[in-house]
């Protein structure tokens, strides 16, 4: 049964089946003080989206698991800003609208329902090849040629969203966790057969932040060390060939784990970076912006960080951290979440 809360009523819940609608109705009868009670009705009715409404076809693409992310004064961006090349600052502000956001990134048995009922083949299956973290693969796996600036990231024939890690590597594959190797042109396909589509920079921080305004992370400003606090799945060690894996992952972790945010979503930063809707753009006209990111012309924009960064190499697991990549590049750390309109 999906549920998300009432932006203005956080206790109650509106259910996506017109059967549940009395009882949700009832439910606000005991919640809510008595002046308050026609307000929240009518605010249920508002934004209640049901499924009864959509087709049987419609009903299974949609994100069964979605959350109300309520409009108002989104914060983009920060004041205090960890990578100024990025175009992380300055902190502005942007209305946002309501809208629905997937809980969790789409997992791999979500995009294996895509796949069954499209014939989909992905760019990682048409190029032949996608990329591999070097500790992903197996100590005899054979030889591979490595990214020059990046020697840690292997380009492995036959990887893909089924073959995590390559040929022969189906163990890495599990139905709840994060669909990787997938490109922005993917996650575009996806959303259009969902009926969805991926978040903007704004709407994706706006959500992040949970209600927050300049925070550094979605539980707020404590940073997450290797010791002892271990709110999200990044690396811990020494990048790019110890990580102790004390977060309880070596990799990828559940699509839904750690403690979700005020607004229900899981793993917004960590774990994979997730695509949006936008070019990647660094606002700045400064010479050393233009340098850093030049060759990044027709790059889109991701956010949140994955399991591989650490404060030591890469501190993009924050919200206002940005990076981009090529439409078509494929890897193990990158996936997707989707949002709906209202």
């Amino acid at each position: 049964m999906d549920l998300f809360r009432l932006p203005k009523f956080n206790r109650l819940y509106v259910f996506l089946s017109k059967n549940n609608l009395q009882q949700t109705k009832e439910k606000i009868m005991v919640c809510c003080p008595t002046r308050q009670r026609k307000e929240a009705v009518e605010q249920l009715i508002k934004n209640s989206t049901f499924d009864d409404d959509l087709s049987p076809s419609a009903q299974t693409r949609r994100n069964k698991k979605i959350v109300h992310i309520p409009g108002g004064v989104g914060h983009i961006g920060t004041n205090q800003p960890k990578i100024p090349v990025d175009g992380e600052n300055p902190l502005r502000t942007r209305r946002i609208k309501s809208f629905l956001m997937g809980s969790c990134t789409v997992t791999n048995a979500r995009f294996q329902e895509f796949i069954n009922e499209t014939g989909y083949i992905t760019e990682a299956e048409r190029l032949g090849d996608s990329l591999v973290f070097h500790s992903q693969l197996a100590p005899d796996f054979p030889p591979t040629q490595g990214i020059a600036v990046a020697p840690w990231w292997r380009v492995v024939v036959g990887a893909n969203w089924l073959q995590i890690n390559g040929p022969k590597s189906e163990e890495a594959w599990h139905p709840e966790y994060p669909v990787v190797h997938i490109s922005w042109r993917d996650a575009t396909a996806f959303a259009e057969w969902a009926g969805g589509r991926l978040p903007t920079e704004a709407e994706w921080e706006h959500a992040a932040r949970g209600g927050q305004q300049d925070v550094r992370f979605p539980w707020g400003d404590k940073e997450p060390n290797d010791k002892d606090f271990f709110p999200c799945n990044i690396w811990q060690g020494r990048f790019p060939n110890e990580n102790t894996g004390k977060d309880g992952y070596f990799g990828v972790a559940p699509s839904e784990s750690f403690k979700s945010n005020k607004f229900g979503l899981y793993n917004m930063v960590g774990n994979v970076w997730e695509w949006t809707s936008e070019p990647f753009k660094v606002r700045s006209l400064k010479k050393v912006s233009a340098d850093a990111h030049g060759y990044k012309k027709g790059y889109k924009l991701l956010k949140g960080g994955s399991f591989l960064c650490h404060a030591s190499y890469c501190y993009r697991y924050r919200i206002a951290a940005r990076t981009g990549n090529s439409p078509d590049t494929t890897t193990t750390h990158q996936g997707f979440r989707l949002v709906y309109d209202l």
